[in-house]
């Protein structure tokens, strides 16, 4: 699968008149597998090194196949061109085997490859990446695969990071997993390791988006659904945290300095995935609020107001032995955090603000509130979220990131129809916090996205000046949940963020 990457000003070049799809940039092979490249044999001889053809100039090539086929364990069903094998891959924190249709594979790293100091070049790693996922579809489905199906697989994002360095001749192990599906996206997870001491060279996410001969966003084709396998149901599986009159599902990784992320509305954990999954030197917590997700339904309608939403904080750090943390809080996430700080703010040790503002809800806001509790005691949760995606994300989200839409819907749905009331009408009461933010003394952060029309930058930018030394920042092309609409940038700021604060 090719390093293009998706444009809006214009189509995708097209093989030809009658084409289906635009030309790889990468040598073609012919015959069923790949020329060079033999399918394994089913005769006990599965851990066969693949035989590789001679190259006019030196290439990364396969060395051996990395995998063993166990027809007890794995489901295989026959593919164009050769046999598809879901393969057992690493397990998941569960302790449940992740299944994959791609297989690991080795490839050396050459001389070439290597800058000046003798590392692997960052750029030739991206190509050592390419490289596997292309010998998996030889190896399986064949090459052609998405060129019959008149799509192309386009990078939409790419999250690395470099753990440490690869050098001439290493061999790198590279395991290459199907984290995320959706209508027209798809997200691979590649891990990649040195053989000779198991070290952890670099982790990659990437975002591809199927794509037609105009470079249009197209679902995926069945043919290539049935390749990738079923949709993941996520590797990370939460915690379950006594709160007072529920559970909440926590998710939990990693470890350095605790941050604890709380979602807005209507949205729920999943709104942090990009920074649950890159914020490698955190200790990062996300928790579901009451009556969302999986966090358990209050037994009454007065389970829901912003001190239990800022108890609850509380007992999800008390339960994990953390003493204080530093609160990141998204839209509504902000209003339970600065209840958390009249509350508890001996907890707090710094302070993330996205897309969230200090004052209270208008007389115009208030009515707004009350005509959608109305929807979503009536119509439900479809309702509510078609009433406010106009809002939440920016122009361009909305045109060219379909999956972002999709999940906003997605997480939308996931909140019972108890919980969104309850949060209206805590929205629509809770006190101004102008005050509060006043008497902030810890590190803080805010960052907005530049089409935000819910707490937009201005608003933002009053805020952080009433926090003694706040920083302040615009994330580009991205409406009120930048940390999912530009993750990167997002990312990037908060990572400079954490890593700039004092020792405890």
């Amino acid at each position: 699968m090719a390093y293009h990457a998706t444009r809006s000003r214009g189509p995708a070049p097209a093989r030809g008149p009658g084409g289906t799809a635009p030309r790889s940039p990468l040598p073609r092979h012919r015959g069923g597998v790949g020329e060079g490249l033999r399918s394994p044999d089913t005769g006990g001889r599965a851990g066969r090194p693949a035989r590789v053809a001679t190259r006019p100039h030196a290439r990364p090539d396969v060395r051996r196949q990395g995998i063993r086929l166990s027809l007890a364990t794995c489901p295989v069903q026959r593919a164009t061109g050769g046999f598809l094998a879901y393969v057992c891959g690493s397990r998941s924190p569960a302790g449940a085997a992740t299944v994959t249709p791609f297989g690991t594979v080795e490839l050396t790293v050459y001389p070439y490859e290597c800058d000046a100091f003798g590392h692997l070049n960052q750029a030739a790693l991206l190509t050592l990446l390419e490289r596997a996922r292309w010998d998996a579809l030889a190896r399986g489905p064949g090459m052609d695969l998405f060129e019959r199906n008149g799509v192309w697989p386009a990078v939409r994002k790419a999250t690395i990071e470099y753990r440490a360095p690869a050098f001439a001749r290493d061999v790198l192990r590279i395991e290459t997993t199907v984290v995320g599906r959706g209508t027209t996206s798809m997200t691979l997870r590649h891990v990649v390791r040195r053989i000779s001491d198991d070290a952890a060279i670099a982790e990659a996410e990437m975002v591809f988006v199927c794509i037609d001969r105009l470079g249009r966003a197209t679902p995926i084709p069945d043919e290539i659904a049935r390749f990738l396998g079923p949709r993941p149901s996520g590797g990370h599986q939460p915690i379950q945290v006594p709160a007072g009159d529920v559970e909440l599902a926590v998710d939990l990784r990693g470890e350095g300095v605790p941050v604890l992320f709380v979602h807005g509305f209507p949205f729920d954990r999943t709104v942090w995935r990009h920074q649950l999954a890159t914020l490698s030197r955190a200790r990062r917590i996300a928790f579901d609020l009451r009556g969302v997700g999986g966090s358990g339904v209050p037994p009454g309608a007065d389970g829901y107001s912003l001190s239990r939403y800022a108890d609850d904080l509380v007992a999800v750090l008390d339960a994990l032995g953390v003493r204080e943390a530093v609160l990141c809080g998204i839209s509504m996430g902000g209003y339970v955090i600065f209840e958390l700080l009249r509350r508890h703010p001996e907890r707090v040790r710094a302070l993330i603000l996205a897309d969230t503002k200090p004052q209270a809800d208008s007389a115009d806001a208030k009515r707004g509130r009350d005509e959608l509790t109305h929807v979503a005691e009536r119509e439900g949760q479809d309702a509510v979220i078609e009433r406010l995606l106009p809002r939440l994300l920016a122009p361009a989200t909305q045109a060219t990131q379909p999956e972002v839409v999709g999940q906003v819907r997605e997480m939308a749905r996931r909140w019972s129809v108890p919980a969104l009331v309850g949060a209206l009408r805590v929205l629509r009461d809770r006190p101004d916090s102008t005050e509060t933010l006043r008497g902030v003394r810890v590190p803080t952060l805010v960052l907005v996205g530049s089409e935000d029309e819910i707490a937009p930058p201005d608003t933002a930018r009053t805020m952080a000046q009433l926090i003694p030394d706040a920083q302040y920042h615009v994330v580009p092309a991205a409406g009120h949940i930048a940390p999912l609409e530009q993750p990167l940038a997002a990312n990037r700021l908060l990572a400079d963020f954490l890593s700039g604060l004092p020792s405890p």
